[in-house]
């Protein structure tokens, strides 16, 4: 496959984390420029400090780590600490990370980068609210000549919300922000719960992972018993999901899922139906299909790719 320039914007967060690892660990496939955070699992400082961690876990430390927007453009920030835990990382012990955040904020790097790059030449792979993107779009709309696609892990239909009973977290946080995105005409993906719920977790695939037997193994194990916790629970599934990692999955091996080019809608009002995508699945009003809407995914073929990249790290 041709290299991914690629720029990461997230909100760690544990399963950012672990899909942080599996980017950091893919370099031959994806040409990481930065990481850029959020706030959204937890605060800013604490996103800024998990990404610099998951760098430091990963031996990256090449990677810069721009801190972007501490709060949604518009709706009253909250956290999900009660699945990822106060630090963002439940499972496993969390410090200081040796090397510090770039000078620079992430929408200043975002619009820099973007106007100077390459016509249609970097991807964003979006694993928290949509913040940071929108907010370089509304100050620079034109960076959307140095975009070539947009992959984000949001948004629900058939599945359902999981924040609510029709909107998934990352939608809920910032509805305006991902409006803005979505309004862009830039070409985007959506790893949706419909196919991360497919993904899930099982005691065969964390024992696949726990046998690798290094520091990147262990922690991911680590993170993983522990937050899959609440969603089997919840859920009553047999597994959790592990959302973010599947995006960089997509990345790097695209024919793991499948989905369909669709008219999305979101809706930002306020009532039970906020943060909601609105999925015309069967083409019933044949308005533009704004994005690609993946739905299902092989569970145990990510797992594969996750291990073996693993594997790669210390």
């Amino acid at each position: 496959m041709e290299r991914v320039d690629l720029i990461i914007d997230t909100d760690p967060g544990a399963d950012d984390v672990v899909a942080l690892l599996l980017a950091l660990a893919s370099p031959q496939e994806l040409n990481i420029l930065a990481l850029t955070t959020v706030a959204g699992n937890v605060r800013l400082d604490k996103t800024s400090r998990n990404a610099r961690l998951a760098r430091e876990w990963a031996g990256r430390e090449d990677v810069p780590v721009y801190a972007g927007a501490s709060r949604p453009l518009m709706r009253t920030p909250i956290y999900a600490e009660d699945i990822h835990g106060k630090e963002g990382l439940s499972g496993v012990s969390v410090y200081e990370p040796k090397a510090a955040l770039a000078e620079g904020n992430a929408v200043a790097y975002l619009i820099d980068t973007l106007m100077s790059a390459s016509p249609h030449s970097i991807t964003i792979a979006m694993l928290g609210p949509q913040t940071n993107l929108a907010l370089a779009l509304m100050q620079q709309p034109a960076i959307i000549q140095g975009i070539k696609e947009v992959v984000i892990m949001g948004g629900a239909h058939f599945n359902g919300g999981n924040i609510t009973p029709v909107a998934e977290f990352n939608l809920f946080a910032d509805p305006h922000a991902a409006e803005v995105v979505l309004n862009s005409g830039m070409k985007l993906t959506y790893l949706s719960l419909d196919a991360t719920h497919k993904i899930l977790t099982s005691d065969e695939r964390l024992k696949q992972i726990a046998a690798l037997n290094n520091q990147a193994s262990r922690l991911v194990g680590d993170i993983l018993n522990d937050y899959i916790k609440a969603d089997m629970e919840h859920y009553d599934i047999p597994g959790g999901p592990v959302h973010d990692a599947a995006v960089i999955a997509w990345l790097l091996k695209p024919q793991l899922f499948s989905g369909r080019a669709v008219n999305v809608v979101i809706d930002s009002r306020e009532g039970p139906t906020f943060g909601q995508t609105i999925v015309d699945w069967h083409d019933r009003l044949k308005a533009p299909k704004n994005a690609f809407w993946v739905d299902s995914g092989d569970a145990q073929g990510f797992f594969n790719l996750l291990t073996e990249r693993l594997g790669r790290l210390k």
